[in-house]
C-alpha cells in the first residue's frame, strides 16, 4: 500500500446512517492533528453546486461525478477530503474512485441497518417515503448497493461515535 498525502475518505450508507455526524467528527479530529481537511456533504452540495439535480439514477450519477471532481481538485490543493454521500450505486462509487484516483480514494461503508436508520429518521424522510410522498428513496423504493470490499465498515448502531472516529484515524494513519 502506497502512502497517500491527500486522500478522499468516501463515507457511503443509507440516509440516517450517521455519515455526516461521523464526517464532522473525523474532520474535527484531523484538524486537531494539524491536518488540512475539507468536508463535502450530500445535502450541502445539493443546495449549491448540484441544486439542479434530482434523484433519478442519472442525476445521482452526475451528483457523484461532480462531487468526485471537486474532491480531486481539493486533494490536489493539499486537502484531505471527507465526502459523506449516500452514493447508492457501486458503479458510481467506482467512477468516483477513478476520478479521484484509486490510491487516494478510501471507501468507508457506514453499514447501519435500514431499520436503525428508519428508527432515527432525523429528517422524517423514511416516513414520507413510506407514505409515498418521496419517490426513489434509497432503502425504501430505490436500491442501495453496499460496497463489496470497503476499506472499513462502521455500524453506528453498534459503535459509539468516538470509536468510529478512532477506527477511521487508525486507518488514515496507515495510509498517510
Amino acid at each position: 500500500m502506497t502512502a497517500v498525502q491527500h486522500p478522499t475518505v468516501w463515507l457511503t450508507g443509507l440516509s440516517g446512517a450517521g455519515k455526516t455526524t461521523v464526517a464532522q467528527a473525523l474532520a474535527q479530529a484531523l484538524k486537531a492533528q494539524g491536518r488540512a481537511v475539507a468536508m463535502l456533504d450530500g445535502d450541502q452540495l445539493r443546495h449549491g453546486l448540484n441544486r439542479d439535480l434530482g434523484f433519478t439514477p442519472e442525476d445521482r450519477h452526475e451528483n457523484i461525478r461532480r462531487t468526485a471532481e471537486v474532491a480531486r481538485l481539493m486533494n490536489e490543493a493539499g486537502l484531505i477530503v471527507i465526502a459523506a454521500f449516500i452514493s447508492p450505486y457501486r458503479a458510481d462509487r467506482a467512477m468516483a474512485a477513478a476520478i479521484v484516483g484509486a490510491e487516494q480514494f478510501i471507501e468507508v461503508h457506514i453499514s447501519t441497518p435500514v431499520a436503525a436508520c428508519e428508527a432515527r429518521d432525523p429528517k422524517g424522510l423514511y416516513a414520507k417515503a413510506r407514505a409515498g410522498q418521496i419517490a426513489q428513496f434509497t432503502g425504501v423504493s430505490a436500491p442501495y448497493e453496499a460496497p463489496l470490499s470497503p476499506a472499513l465498515n462502521l455500524d453506528t448502531q453498534v459503535l459509539a461515535l468516538e470509536e468510529s472516529v478512532e477506527r477511521l484515524c487508525r486507518l488514515l494513519q496507515q495510509r498517510l
